[in-house]
């Protein structure tokens, strides 16, 4: 039952084109963090996993160390944009490939785009879909 009503506000959420408020409760990587999502009425969805939108950083289990070293900081540099227990907004929301995620636009306190952040730092790059490309052997 728990699950079919977060399904059921997600549904909800997902609808919504004004920014939504989310506190961070945990960052999972450098493109992905686990929120409580606040819906206007006050009502919470708790432990959404929420992934960046058009951004794509190292996997943490990457294919080689240097790709695990590149996550290792791009799971850092996003703690540091979004910290955990801060309230943030998300926008442009929709439903991700994985069932239980959403992917947005997010944005920091300070109203950053946090993908375009990391992208401008070459911390991630611009992703669209599709097979990504690998991040060992790269300058």
């Amino acid at each position: 039952m728990k699950k079919y009503f977060t399904a059921l506000l997600l549904g909800f959420v997902c609808f919504q084109v004004q920014a939504t408020p989310v506190v961070v409760e945990k960052i999972v990587d450098g493109d992905t963090f686990i929120g409580n999502i606040i819906l206007a009425d006050g009502i919470e969805v708790l432990s959404v996993a929420v992934r960046l939108r058009n951004v794509d950083t190292p996997e943490i289990h990457g294919e080689c160390d240097d790709e695990i070293r590149k996550a290792q900081y791009a799971k850092q540099r996003l703690g540091e944009l979004i910290p955990e227990g801060s309230t943030i907004e998300i926008k442009n929301i929709k439903n991700d490939k994985y069932p239980g995620r959403i992917d947005a636009n997010v944005f920091d306190s300070a109203g950053r785009d946090v993908g375009l952040v990391l992208v401008k730092e070459n911390v991630g790059r611009s992703y669209s879909g599709g097979k990504r490309g690998s991040w060992c052997n790269l300058n």
